[in-house]
């Protein structure tokens, strides 16, 4: 039997189950079935169509862009404003538990909050003889506070201590903390009551 470079004659001699295959060198590869070989992309006609983008996918993703832009602009907080905010909670707390105490112990309670000091305090609690005393200090350096109509906030030792507010300032952010007299402190407008 002849072989040839043709799979064809060759493919009985060498495909041959109870046979063990003979060399490679004389049978050749078995003949590819299905598509021819691809050719490069490029020769093909697949990359040559494509030149640039559609006007549509550019506005797509321009729009993209500034809806991204937009969240994390508002995602974004001024650092001041968080920082009173915080001040805000914690000067509200310190006040609600002075409040609670002046009523356990019913004594006078009162508090004022003070020019800059040589110590750094920013305010005080007068009447109060809590043991460790509370804070003096702001958290943030540049807060001042100043109560609005009185020169100082009443914290008992009567339950109704009347409506109250205090107008906190860090940089150019405002924050006021209001009472009814019934109720705790709690962040009211911001600015607003301002003389």
């Amino acid at each position: 039997m002849r072989l040839s470079g043709l799979g064809s004659r060759a493919a009985p001699y060498c495909q041959d189950p109870g046979r063990i295959a003979p060399s490679p060198l004389r049978c050749p590869p078995p003949v590819r079935e299905g598509p021819a070989l691809l050719r490069p992309l490029w020769r093909a006609g697949v990359l040559t169509g494509s030149r640039g983008f559609t006007l549509i996918e550019l506005m797509v993703v321009v729009a993209v862009i500034a809806i991204a832009t937009a969240v994390a602009s508002l995602a974004l907080r001024d650092p001041a404003a968080s920082k009173l905010e915080q001040e805000a909670t914690r000067l509200a707390s310190l006040l609600e538990s002075a409040r609670a105490e002046a009523r356990a112990s019913g004594v006078a309670a009162r508090w004022e909050p003070l020019a800059e000091q040589a110590d750094g305090s920013g305010f005080r609690f007068v009447g109060l003889g809590s043991e460790p005393p509370l804070p003096t200090h702001w958290l943030d350096a540049n807060t001042s506070a100043q109560v609005i109509g009185a020169r100082a906030v009443v914290l008992g030792p009567e339950p109704l201590i009347g409506e109250q507010r205090i107008l906190l300032r860090l940089n150019d952010q405002r924050l006021t903390l209001v009472t009814d007299g019934i109720g705790p402190f709690a962040v009211g407008e911001n600015g607003g009551g301002a003389p």
